[in-house]
This record gives structure tokens, sequence and C-alpha cells, in this order.
């Protein structure tokens, strides 16, 4: 190999190094910039009072709702069209797969049905809880209120019929500054409407 081969061969080895670099201190400046978000998750809501259905079994499967809201990031809503996210916050998992969660939780407390279950855990199922999520957002349009909306279904899973449907929604006045405040109401306006779909389905089938 000539002389200009081997300084041709090291400065392409020093560029890839050089690359190599770049690329690593980019994907470190992603990882901190994550790491800065404060994380947020939602309640578990305690036992809500309701008739007993022993005899039944509810599956709940995962909530529908638009991209703009299924996902890791806490909405801000300035005007009715348009959307923010709140800066340097996230909810701990998608919003969909919490809302799931924490309905499932909110059921398993009160001890009042036969069981209660997510898609996949083997139950026998007597009923399905269908829900959509329309709202999880703090509206900013003067005074910043937290709204969550949510539509329910009940679906007989033994003939695919529904047995009742409902849209519950609930509101809440966002009190001090920072994300804990923003926080702090969109999960007691959840907590609302958990309970309101919790003694509704009891009641119901």
């Amino acid at each position: 190999m000539t002389v200009s081969g081997i300084e041709l061969l090291r400065n392409g080895t020093a560029a890839r190094a050089a690359l190599i670099v770049v690329l690593a201190a980019t994907l470190a400046g992603c990882g901190s910039k994550a790491a800065n978000n404060d994380t947020f998750s939602l309640s578990a809501l305690s036992a809500v009072e309701g008739p007993s259905a022993k005899s039944r079994q509810l599956l709940v499967p995962q909530p529908s709702a638009l991209k703009a809201l299924d996902s890791e990031q806490i909405v801000i809503r300035p005007t009715p069209s348009e959307i923010q996210y709140l800066a340097k916050a996230q909810w701990s998992d998608s919003l969909s797969k919490m809302v799931q969660s924490k309905l499932v939780q909110a059921f398993e407390n009160t001890g009042r049905l036969g069981g209660v279950g997510m898609p996949g855990q083997g139950l026998a199922i007597d009923y399905q809880l269908v829900t959509d999520i329309r709202s999880f957002e703090v509206q900013a349009a003067g005074a910043d209120t937290a709204v969550v909306e949510i539509s329910a279904k009940l679906l007989n899973d033994r003939n695919g019929t529904v047995r009742s449907q409902k849209v519950f929604r609930a509101t809440v006045p966002v009190s001090g500054t920072g994300n804990p405040a923003f926080v702090k109401a969109l999960d007691a306006a959840f907590a609302r409407v958990t309970a309101d779909i919790v003694g509704w389905t009891l009641s119901t089938i």
C-alpha cells in the first residue's frame, strides 16, 4: 500500500470514529431530555358503593382514543381547536393503558363482582365495558380547568347486544401553579368519572 493510501485509510477511520462520537452524544442528549421530565400516574380509586353483582364477570378492554390523547404526553388545550402538551411532564404509560388499569382496580376494590379483568386473562365473560376517552385535558381558555369525558357501553358478551350506554364527564378547577397542580386536577376529575362509571355498571348489570 502506498503512503497516500495509508493516509486515506487513516482519515477514513478517524472520520468514522468522529461520527460515532457525535451520534453517541446525540442519543445521550435525547435520553437525558426524557429523563428530565416529571412522570405522573393516576390514583387508584378506593371502594365505590353499589349493588352486588357476584354472579357477573366483567371484561375491561383498552379504551379507544384519538392519537392526540393516547400517548404519554399530557394535553393542554389553549383554545377549542388547539392542542399543546405540558412541558417537562409525562404520564407513566400511554393514557388508554392507564385508564384501563385504574378502571379494573376500581372494580376490584368494590368486591362486588364475580370477576373483572383485561383481555387475555381467561375470564368467562358476561359483559364488556367498552369505553372511549373523549377528553382528558386541561382547558386553558380563561380559568384553567381539568376536563375528563369518557363514553361507556355495556356490551352483553353472550349475544353482542348493548345493554346500556352513557357519557360521563367531570370538570375540576386547577388550584395552584406548576405541573403537579395540573395533574392533580386531572386526577380528581378522572376519579369522579371512574366512580360514576363503576356505580352505573354495578347498577346496570
